[in-house]
């Protein structure tokens, strides 16, 4: 007997499920790594490349995020205000502290793959700076990293 490989159509996508993630102390690109498989659904047996079937992930404690070594202090995020002299750059370790889910959405984005569909992906996390959220009537599954 011959076993057919199930390829999902954006009508046929699976049902969603929802994990939450506890972020304290998990170094920020292997909480990125983790966190965009799920999002793309490589965890699935049935995954499909040109289809949504991912998951919802929910980043709690984004504050305590890991950050290795020096990083909280080398590392600098930078962006432009588009007026002259606007250049602004900001380390890691501030921006953890005053917006968490910012880097934690920025290290996702840069592991997701570069097309239209991602924008749709990266609407499937969901990061918060504290141990609680307003997501339990989802009934979320606690994942360990």
């Amino acid at each position: 007997m011959r076993r057919q490989t199930t390829m999902h159509t954006p009508q046929s996508a699976p049902n969603k499920n929802w994990f939450v993630v506890d972020a304290t102390d998990v170094p920020l690109g292997r909480l990125a790594s983790d966190v965009a498989q799920i999002i793309m659904g490589k965890h699935r047996p049935d995954y499909t490349p040109h289809v949504d079937c991912g998951d919802f992930v929910i980043v709690t404690n984004g504050t305590k995020v890991g950050l290795t070594g020096n990083k909280a202090n080398i590392y600098k995020k930078q962006r432009y205000t588009y007026h002259a002299g606007g250049l602004k750059d900001e380390s890691y370790g501030s921006l953890r502290t005053r917006r968490p889910e910012k880097l934690i959405e920025d290290a996702v984005k840069g592991m997701l793959p570069k097309n239209r569909l991602s924008r749709h992906m990266l609407k499937k996390l969901k990061v918060y700076p504290a141990g609680e959220h307003p997501h339990q009537s989802q009934q979320p599954q606690a994942i360990v990293l």
